[in-house]
């Protein structure tokens, strides 16, 4: 195509005829087949991490890795197959050399100038480059850690918790009258509040505790300036009732937690032992230790003792002497306490027990429980504390196991600070404690902190196999080591702008932050690897010019040749780069349902690429220059990696 070019070079444009037009695609579409393989082999592979991510945030990435991944098979199979056929159909007429295109002219007018300097003052070039990345990785270092960015559900669920011996009448009392102070806040739309379990074997919640989903209006409709943690702030100081521990979260995010952990809190520290009382006392003494720990709140020890009961012993000798049973006694506590089923109803499909039981007045205190009477066969009757010893017994309200050991747990929620600084805090704060636990006791961090320890471990072992994948599938391309790593290296300088852009952000690092930097890698090699090619055909072109020896090459050979490979087809280096970007910045404008998730994931890649891009297109020719002229020096000639693509 170039040869055609330059014989018309005249008239500023080639008519190719038919024949020729044909032959030139065909031999384009088999050479550009095997680029398109390796890099559609390199994006797919630096999605491996993302595929080997299990549990939550692999439910939430596994659907974005899958689309990403038949996306570019389906495009690959187009590219070597529809393309060629779409080309010679409309590709018709004159055609004028790239150099004649306004865009590229204005590119290469800004882009020349700009790479003379970089290879004239290469030394300032390769600082600023190294310095830049130096100081972005004690950027990434300091930043917070946490699983998952908070996604806004748009709701609130509110989550307080009294004492176990709390009675229902009580409990009652106190959802009745925090739903009356939640309406308060203008910004409450509707509260809906229950207390105990609902009527599923799945929801085990305790009396004392109470579930309270807060329905937000609009946000158009709230006060101005005023954010969802102001509206929990502000709650949580108005209700603040005497025996009552308060706890803010999210419905579906509870649930999550809930179903994947068995804590409903952001962290739970769980308390493994043999007995529920020592139990309990270690745990009160975590709870000690972690008062005023910057970002913990909603701090809470799960009652393991605590609980009322009312103890019935039957005295078997006085049943006797009345001529009474067991059982007897029995159908009148039953009777008296829990209630007896006398009937069914029928309405419809659905069957209905019918239970009775005695009043409120005859069971309300330890006093009318031991007087009620008990019917004897004599038609007599006696008072239930004569063959029955009543009274008031502490025990736990409910009993926790796992893994064949009690477990206790202290609950605490993070805000206002990173998941992972928070709970390296309280560990800290913890150690002293810890060497004095006793014997057969030990403790185990859950929550969403146990997700995020899973989830670091599972890409600490899988990103540097991709890493090496990714080098073996480019050394395959290159047939190179040299230009292969030359391809590779670009993937730190990605780094920079990424972390730049998170730490300007504010964002902390999470699986969603990782993703993003997993889909940059692939998008920074293959700019990489486009630009490598270039430089490669550049030296092609200076051999078949003046020859490949040190005698008839000389160093400003090579700087003109790198600059007219790094300059020339300039258009498709930043087009590759410009769409990935163009693509992703409108998402850093986004708000609403989901805008929490996409940003973290969008921003790594926003940043990535733009400063992936500046070393790929100034310094990348830069090294390249460097290395040929080492070849040169070193073997008398440059080794050449002939296109194929």
């Amino acid at each position: 195509m170039r040869k055609l070019f330059k014989k018309n070079a005249k008239k500023n444009y080639v008519e190719i005829p038919y024949e020729e037009r044909i032959k030139i695609i065909e031999e384009s579409s088999i050479q550009v087949s095997r680029g398109v393989f390796f890099s559609t082999v390199i994006i797919i592979t630096s999605f491996l991490p993302v595929f080997l991510l299990t549990g939550q945030e692999g439910k939430l990435f596994h659907p974005l890795a899958f689309t990403k991944t038949f996306i570019l098979i389906v495009d690959a199979v187009l590219v070597i197959t529809l393309a060629p056929v779409l080309i010679s159909i409309f590709m018709k007429g004159r055609f004028k050399p790239e150099s004649h295109h306004f865009v590229n002219r204005w590119l290469e007018k800004i882009y020349a100038p700009i790479i003379q300097w970089c290879i004239k003052w290469r030394k300032t070039t390769l600082f600023v480059n190294i310095a830049a990345l130096l100081i972005s990785i004690p950027l990434l270092v300091s930043m917070g850690r946490e699983f998952m960015p908070p996604l806004d559900e748009g709701s609130i669920l509110f989550m307080p918790v009294t004492l176990p011996d709390v009675s229902n009448s009580e409990i009652k009392r106190i959802l009745q009258v925090q739903d009356k102070i939640i309406t308060t806040v203008p910004e409450v739309k509707n509260v809906l509040g229950k207390a105990g379990r609902v009527n599923s074997a799945t929801d085990n919640s305790p009396i004392n505790m109470i579930e309270t989903i807060i329905l937000l209006k609009p946000q158009k409709e709230w006060r101005k300036g005023i954010t969802k943690n102001d509206i929990i702030n502000e709650l949580n100081s108005k209700l603040q009732i005497p025996g009552v521990t308060n706890g803010w979260t999210q419905p579906i995010i509870n649930r999550i937690n809930m179903l994947s952990t068995g804590i409903r809190t952001d962290v739970g520290i769980k308390v493994y032992g043999q007995n529920l009382d020592t139990i309990y006392a270690l745990s009160e003494k975590i709870k000690q230790s972690l008062k005023g720990i910057n970002g913990i709140e909603d701090l809470y020890v799960e009652p393991i003792t605590g609980g009322r009961y009312i103890d019935i012993n039957i005295k078997r000798n006085e049943i006797n002497r009345y001529g009474l049973s067991i059982d007897d006694v029995n159908d009148v506590i039953e009777t008296a306490l829990g209630g007896k089923t006398i009937t069914t109803t029928i309405e419809g499909r659905e069957r209905f027990t019918v239970n009775a039981r005695f009043a409120q007045d005859f069971r309300s205190s330890l006093f009318e429980l031991q007087n009620l009477q008990v019917q004897t066969p004599e038609n007599g009757s006696i008072p239930l504390k004569a063959v029955a010893d009543i009274q008031i017994a502490e025990g736990p309200p409910m009993i926790n196991s796992e893994n064949a050991l009690l477990r206790g747990t202290v609950l605490f929620n993070v805000r206002n600070r990173d998941l992972s600084g928070t709970v390296q805090s309280a560990m800290e704060h913890l150690n002293n404690l810890l060497k004095q636990l006793p014997k057969g006791y030990f403790i185990e961090w859950s929550g969403q902190y146990e997700n995020l320890i899973r989830s670091e471990k599972t890409l600490k072992w899988i990103l540097p196999i991709v890493v090496f994948i990714i080098f073996i599938a480019m050394y395959f391309a290159f047939h190179s080591l040299r230009e292969a790593f030359l391809s590779l290296i670009s993937l730190p300088f990605a780094l920079i702008g990424g972390a730049f852009i998170i730490y300007i952000w504010n964002v902390h690092l999470s699986v969603a932050v990782a993703v993003g930097f997993i889909a940059l890698f692939g998008i920074a090699v293959e700019t990489g690897i486009v630009m490598v090619i270039y430089l490669n055909d550049a030296m092609l072109q200076l051999v078949k010019a003046k020859g490949n020896s040190a005698a008839t090459i000389t160093r400003n050979d090579l700087k003109m040749y790198v600059i007219e490979g790094a300059t020339k087809r300039l258009r498709p280096k930043i087009m590759t780069v410009s769409v990935s970007l163009f693509a992703l910045i409108p998402i850093l404008w986004s708000n609403g349902v989901g805008s929490d998730v996409m940003k973290p994931i969008v921003l790594p890649m926003v940043g990535g690429v733009f400063t992936s891009a500046i070393h790929i297109l100034l310094v990348t020719p830069l090294i390249f220059l460097m290395s040929k002229e080492y070849e040169l020096k070193k073997y008398g000639r440059i080794q050449i990696f002939e296109s194929k693509h």
